[in-house]
């Protein structure tokens, strides 16, 4: 081990020609400082830091055992070296037994064998001095991962606060007033509602107001996989368990031990999946892939779904049991356009997000682009306002407010060409249906009928594209390359 440093080697011995010996062989590498009295040496080391303590065990003051015994208790890290006689060969090794002394030379010794027990003990010492080094930087880092650690849990817990989750409508006051009361236990939840109604906020907003937030939040949207990678992400999986199982991995469910696991589109699995997720909730164990071992874990699950399960159920599309075991504590969040009166807010709330996001400075929004903005029926509820605010941000000018013409609704075609604009007489369901069959027409036309693309693009796996496909009587063929 190389190093530019030139330490400090103490030799004690009353013999002052052994100590001139020992400085000419090691000063050209070394600091070398003499002493022919044990206390004087003792007094050296009380003052300054030593890499090595070279000794001889037989001095008139004390013994070199003696001697090294106080000095560890002073220098703890300085490596002990004992010079001894064939006759104290016995005491030497009584002192290495008990850890007085890490080597000993033996007299009469050579210059070339001093020069390489003590270049070893300087070695020792600075790979001893490293590792202390480099377990205060490790634990100083620990120290500022776990203050970064807690300032981000405060952040988490700040950004799902219920000032975050907005509205004074009736229908949202039920929301909180439902939250209140399940936050603090560790009951199933299963929020319902339309897409882009805010059902992660929610769940989020659960678990970080509630007993398990200093644990993990983990979500998983249940129709973005197909069922044997759902079941890998969810449960884990053993090495071999299929092709591509190159190791062992952990699933949601085991990362999630002692938090919160978050399972969006929860009606849009499989029988066969429904059955191994009520083993689970009933068990409190899974089964990674490939594995018989069960692992126990203990796991709040919340659920979401913009579908209606218990008409489901009836339909034999969801289980009974596994309905009952989810549903146990059912938040329902109203879709937008039956809560009016929180849009101005929720615009407000956008504008701060957007321009503070955008190093924008918008001084608000205009009378009629506000009454344009409470007019319409968003089928994509807040998540679609939301959406809108921010392109109006985009296009606003620095030190403006919002005008109407920034405002733009989709323009979006229902199924025999008629232009929907989300202020027509059909039923909710019907225009989000129209709006979900005008996305994948269009990314198929765009993408020429590949499925591997379109359903990418639309944060589907092919299995849940092609569920549409059939829903909606999309023929793929018209969009294929001839």
């Amino acid at each position: 081990m190389s190093t530019n440093r030139r330490y400090t080697v103490l030799a004690v011995d009353d013999e002052q020609g052994i100590l001139h010996a020992i400085q000419r062989i090691l000063r050209r590498d070394y600091e070398v400082i003499l002493s022919s009295s044990p206390l004087s040496a003792l007094e050296v080391i009380r003052k300054q830091p030593v890499a090595v303590l070279l000794v001889d065990q037989r001095m008139p003051e004390m013994t070199g055992v003696e001697f090294l015994r106080q000095a560890r208790d002073i220098q703890p890290d300085a490596v002990r070296i004992l010079i001894t006689g064939y006759s104290d060969i016995d005491a030497t090794i009584r002192a290495i037994n008990e850890g007085q002394i890490f080597y000993y030379i033996q007299k009469p010794w050579e210059p070339d064998e001093l020069r390489l027990i003590v270049r070893r003990a300087i070695e020792h010492y600075q790979l001893k001095k490293d590792n202390e080094r480099l377990l205060e930087e490790l634990r100083q880092a620990n120290e500022r991962l776990a203050a970064e650690n807690l300032l981000l849990q405060r952040e988490m817990e700040a950004e799902y606060t219920f000032d975050h989750i907005i509205g004074k409508s009736p229908a949202m006051q039920k929301v909180f007033h439902l939250l209140k009361k399940v936050i603090p236990t560790d009951v199933t939840v299963l929020i319902t509602g339309e897409t882009g109604t805010g059902k992660e906020l929610v769940a989020r907003a659960i678990h970080y107001n509630g007993p398990r937030k200093h644990k993990m939040f983990v979500s998983q949207n249940c129709a973005s996989l197909p069922e044997t990678l759902l079941e890998s992400e969810l449960f884990g999986h053993v090495k071999g368990a299929f092709t591509g199982a190159t190791r062992d991995k952990k699933g949601l469910f085991e990362l999630a031990d002692g938090g919160t696991i978050f399972l969006d589109e929860i009606g849009e699995t499989s029988p066969e999946f429904q059955k191994r997720l009520l083993r689970v909730l009933q068990e409190g164990e899974i089964h990674p892939v490939g594995s018989e071992k069960a692992i126990h874990v203990n796991v709040r699950v919340i659920s979401a779904t913009n579908r209606d399960l218990a008409r489901a159920v009836q339909e034999g599309k969801f289980r009974e049991d596994l309905f009952y075991r989810l549903n146990v504590f059912p938040i329902h969040l109203p879709p937008l356009r039956e809560r009016r009166e929180d849009i101005p807010e929720l615009v407000y709330h956008f504008i701060r997000k957007y321009s503070l996001k955008m190093g924008k400075r918008i001084t608000g929004i205009h009378p009629e682009a506000l009454q344009r903005l409470r007019d319409y029926d968003y089928p994509g509820n807040v998540r679609q306002l939301e959406n809108i605010i921010e392109r109006a941000i985009v296009l606003a000018d620095d030190g403006m407010a919002i005008t109407p013409d920034l405002i733009e609704f989709p323009e979006i075609h229902t199924t025999d060409g008629a232009p929907f604009n989300g202020q027509g007489a059909l039923q909710l369901k019907e225009r989000v249906e129209q709006m979900e069959r005008y996305f994948i027409e269009r990314a198929l036309q765009k993408n020429r009928g590949n499925i591997s693309q379109t359903a990418r693009e639309l944060g589907l796996s092919r299995m849940g594209l092609h569920k549409k496909l059939q829903r909606y009587r999309i023929d793929l063929a018209k969009y294929k390359l001839d």
